[in-house]
Order: structure tokens, then sequence, then C-alpha cells
């Protein structure tokens, strides 16, 4: 690594950071930086987050054209590129809305506008329902062209995903948000199968079984809201909602290691084997994020301490993803392992 492009003081040398072995043989660093914060922090501040994480050792960027950021983002990675960081360094993540299924290639062209790339390493279709909703609406919106998972329609889109893999415009394609039921739809069908699946994943939302079945079929699990989304707006919080850093066993292996229960939740993650996404814009915080996965692991003892304490609690419901009146978010997810029908 060019000696100005060496972490800044109390970062982390960038190949010390693990590594996610993907399907196609690529190399994707196992802990990224989220930029999702539009609804509380404003675009430049997470472009300066990005190229502050850069400086302390961060290669993996997880975008999406919802966050409405892109733009600020791109002048962001522009600025690390020229800084000294090869483009082949970095792994630049981004995803088509649920309103652009119908228009993926011309949603991920106006992505690497934005971004100011000539490829993205992987794109991602952010949830498999092509509904849309306004920024700022309640759980109870529902579009008037709102429908249910159609699985002909969602390979339609997937068909766009693999020409973008084709055209090199993308390097990898994958999902998010998707079940074992689609899931297993998708693989049967897809020409290209996808290389990552996003799904919400921290100690108090294991999901082992889907991060079981994604594994076995050569699907790396990147995990968002790892921290439990302290962050996430009032539309997804429920009265029974947990908090995994206010948990007991996270505390005390915390106190035990002298970190903040954050850097726990990422320490468990990293180590089970997915790749956690965690956003931040404080530099002390993105920081010492980073450090946990390379310092001090877990023991196998307090890894399944940690496994033990799953509560099943779902943070991100997505109730404004459903399609009709009436219903509840669990529709969205196939909670008893068939596809909701329309």
């Amino acid at each position: 690594m060019p000696a100005h492009a060496a972490p800044r003081e109390g970062g982390v040398d960038p190949k010390l950071v693990p590594q996610r072995r993907l399907s196609s043989g690529a190399a994707m660093p196992a802990i990224g930086l989220g930029t999702f914060g539009s609804d509380h922090v404003t675009p430049a501040e997470i472009a300066d987050a990005v190229k502050g994480a850069a400086a302390v050792g961060y290669r993996h960027f997880d975008c999406a054209s919802v966050y409405g950021n892109e733009k600020e983002v791109g002048g962001a990675l522009e600025a690390i590129v020229a800084g000294g960081v090869d483009r082949s360094e970095l792994w630049v993540t981004s995803k088509v809305w649920n309103d652009r299924h119908s228009d993926v290639i011309a949603s991920c062209e106006q992505s690497l506008a934005d971004l100011r790339l000539e490829y993205l390493d992987l794109y991602l279709i952010h949830w498999p329902f092509p509904n849309f909703h306004p920024p700022g609406c309640d759980v109870s919106f529902r579009g008037s062209g709102a429908e249910a998972y159609i699985h002909e329609h969602y390979m339609r889109t997937w068909r766009q995903m693999e020409q973008l893999a084709d055209r090199g415009l993308a390097r990898h394609i994958g999902t998010s948000n998707m079940t074992i039921p689609k899931l297993k739809l998708l693989l049967r069908d897809a020409r290209i199968k996808p290389a990552v699946n996003e799904m919400e994943l921290h100690p108090h939302f294991q999901q082992q079984e889907l991060f079981e079945f994604v594994r076995a079929n050569g699907i790396e699990p990147v995990g968002y809201s790892p921290l439990g989304s302290p962050g996430r707006p009032d539309r997804d919080r429920t009265p029974e909602d947990t908090s995994p850093t206010e948990d007991p066993v996270i505390r005390a292996t915390a106190e035990q290691h002298g970190v903040h229960p954050a850097a726990v939740c990422l320490k468990w993650a990293v180590q089970r084997g997915q790749t956690p996404i965690p956003f931040s814009v404080n530099p002390r915080n993105f920081t010492a994020n980073l450090r946990a996965v390379v310092e001090d692991p877990l023991s196998e003892d307090e890894m399944q301490a940690i496994a033990k304490i799953d509560r099943n609690c779902r943070l991100i419901k997505g109730q404004v993803f459903l399609w009709k009146d009436g219903q509840s978010w669990e529709d969205l997810w196939d909670v008893n392992g068939e596809i909701t029908p329309p």
C-alpha cells in the first residue's frame, strides 16, 4: 500500500481485515460501512464519514439509490482513489429500489454515474416487492400498484440483473430481504446465482435457518442492523423490540474485553461468518467498529453464549412494503415456510 494511502493513526491496515471468499473467487471485506442515514444525517455528513472510514482502513461501502446520497458518496469515493487507494481495493455495493424493478439497467447506470464508478462490485435487488412508498409515510401506507411477491415478475427483474453482470457493470449480483421459499425459486431459475443475500442479523435476530441455507448454497450473508439499528425510523419501532447492545450477556462480555457492547456484536458477527455493515458518522465509533473485528476475538464459550440469546426479534419489519390493508408484517417474511399469496 502506498505510504500516502496508509491508514490514519489508530486505524487498521486493510490487509488485516478478514475477507469473505465469494463463489466467484473474489474477496469481499468482512465488514463494511453502511450509508443509510438519510432520515437523520445529511448526505454531506455521510460523504465525510466515507472518506474518514477509508482513512482508518475501511474498503467496503454499502450504498443504495434510495438513500439519496450516492452523488455525495461518489465524490468521497473519487477523493479516496485520488488519495492513493486503488479502485481494485474497494468493494462498493449499490441496490435497485422497488420502483425500478422494470428498469434495472438504467437504475444501475444512474448509480454508477452518481458514485463516479465504472463498475459496481455488487448490485442487489433491495426488496423483493416492487412497492413504492413516499418518504416519511407511516406504516399504513399502501401504494396503488403494490403487489405481493410474484416469482415471474421477480425473475424479469433478475434477468436484467444478469445482463448487468454480463456487461460488467456489476461484477456480482445478489438479493436482499429474501426468504428461504423465495430463494429456492430463484436458485432454481437463475442463470447467474446470487453472490450475496443482505439480511437483518444481530444477536437478538440470528436467523439461523436462513443463515445456514444461504451459506449452504454458496451465498454470503451480509448483515444489516448488526447493532440493533438504534437509529432506525420510528415507523419500524414496536413495544416488543429489544436491543442487543443492552443484553446482559453482551454487556458482560463487553466488560470482560474492555470494549463497548457494539464491539461484541461485531466480533460475534464476523466470527460467526456474516459480513456486518454498521452505520456511523462518528469517527471514534466507526474506527472502534473496524478495530473490533481485527483484535481480541471472542472465545468459543462466548460465541456459544451469544448463540443462546437469540430472541427472534426482527427490528426492520417492512410494513410499508405490504400490498393490501389488514395485513401483518409477517406476511412479508413467509414465516410459515410458504410464500404469502397475493
